[in-house]
């Protein structure tokens, strides 16, 4: 009996082929505007939490003036020099909460033919006290980083591991690559020991190499950690109260500028689905009202052959969700391919760090959709199929002649 209750509502679709369509139309839609924007969201979360955990710093400690361009560096990766004494690192190690402090140093790839790519964010780092980007190195590069040796953002993909880049007239090979995070300040710059920074700063105006513009005994940024009985904003308070002309951008701060951001941008766009949800229900509903009232005498004659009320209920409820989840797999179909497709003009235009979500998570986010789909045409043809439920066979025969 089952299957011919499966047999006979494809016949029913089939029949009412613009009608179905219509059905399908809607769920299509509902279910496209979700997928697009619940990935949007999971692209943003797991990159600031695959960021923020590649960062490893509670606070970021910056000159004061430079705090736009820190938080503009951080997160969208675009080259910014600023810088402050180094005398810096050794007082914030003495301040009350600071548990560990590294420190790096920002610099801009020249626009000359010194160097082989322009504008590249070149960051110097600290090898004997840095816990960013030295966990890194001792996992998979198994030994110090040489002077002469650079690790390279996931983002820059025109070079691999074994190329060799010039900076300023020095060449430097390129012996790993961190993992993909999303954030820009970290998948697209070019990471370097400070002794490879020494070897610019000496070539610095020589040979044709572009004067760099590190001033001497400067850095640009301290990464601190919090000792585990501080808050980060405490500490942040004791920094700023302690020395002059920084300022101590807390990292959970950047993170929940972003996610606000993000909510406010997105916040019309779910308000839209849910409109659209709803009157995805109230269509469907009408249309297998319509389809009850105009199938009694159909439903009666079905009764009187032997069928039961349940195998109305079920005939019911198997066409609406044949109909929600053809909608709903074309619908993330559709989703799916636009983000591909224009992923890169959606994220600039948001100007947020995005990482797109892994298998695991796209499985998740597939079956969270089509359920909605599902649950869409169900409810939405839960009362018509109840008054199919109840409709008696003498009823339903006189009532549809």
């Amino acid at each position: 009996m089952e299957w011919k209750i499966f047999a006979l509502a494809q016949k029913n679709l089939r029949r009412k082929i613009f009608r179905s369509l219509a059905i399908i139309a809607a769920v299509m839609v509902v279910a496209a505007t979700l997928f697009s924007v619940t990935t949007i969201m999971e692209s943003v979360e797991q990159s600031l939490e695959r960021g923020t955990a590649r960062l490893g710093a509670d606070l970021m400690v910056v000159p004061a003036k430079a705090e736009p361009a820190a938080r503009t560096a951080l997160l969208t990766g675009k080259p910014s020099a600023f810088y402050m004494d180094k005398a810096v690192v050794e007082r914030i190690k003495k301040i009350r909460g600071v548990r560990s402090v590294t420190s790096q140093i920002f610099l801009k790839s020249a626009p000359y033919a010194c160097c082989d790519v322009s504008d590249l964010f070149l960051v110097g780092f600290d090898p004997d006290n840095d816990f960013t980007i030295k966990p890194w190195l001792t996992n998979t590069l198994g030994r110090p980083l040489a002077a002469d040796e650079v690790i390279m953002g996931r983002g820059i993909t025109a070079y691999t591991v074994g190329f060799t880049l010039n900076f300023y007239n020095q060449p430097f090979k390129v012996v790993g690559m961190l993992e993909e995070t999303g954030m820009e300040f970290i998948d697209n710059s070019i990471f370097i020991s400070y002794d490879g920074i020494d070897r610019i700063l000496a070539n610095s105006g020589k040979d044709g190499a572009a004067v760099t513009a590190i001033p001497p005994n400067q850095i640009s940024t301290v990464l601190v950690q919090v000792a585990p009985e501080f808050t980060p904003d405490r500490v942040s308070v004791f920094i700023q109260a302690e020395v002059d002309g920084v300022k101590a951008i807390v990292t959970d701060r950047i993170i929940a500028s972003v996610r606000k951001q993000l909510f406010v941008l997105l916040k019309s766009v779910l308000s839209v689905s849910a409109i659209l949800w709803i009157m995805a229900l109230l269509l469907v509903g009408v249309v297998f009202s319509m389809i009850v009232n105009e199938r009694r005498r159909e439903l009666g004659i079905f009764r009187a052959m032997g069928a039961k009320k349940a195998h109305i209920f079920r005939l019911i409820m198997l066409e609406a969700a044949i109909l929600s989840s053809i909608g709903g797999l074309i619908g993330i179909g559709l989703g799916g391919g636009v983000l591909f497709l224009f992923k890169d003009a959606i994220y600039q235009s948001l100007n947020i760090p995005h990482l797109w979500p892994n298998t695991a998570r796209f499985v998740g986010l597939i079956s969270f959709c089509m359920l909605l789909s599902l649950l869409t045409g169900i409810i939405a043809a839960l009362g018509p199929a109840i008054r199919a439920f109840m409709l008696e066979p003498y009823e339903a025969i006189r009532g549809g002649e």
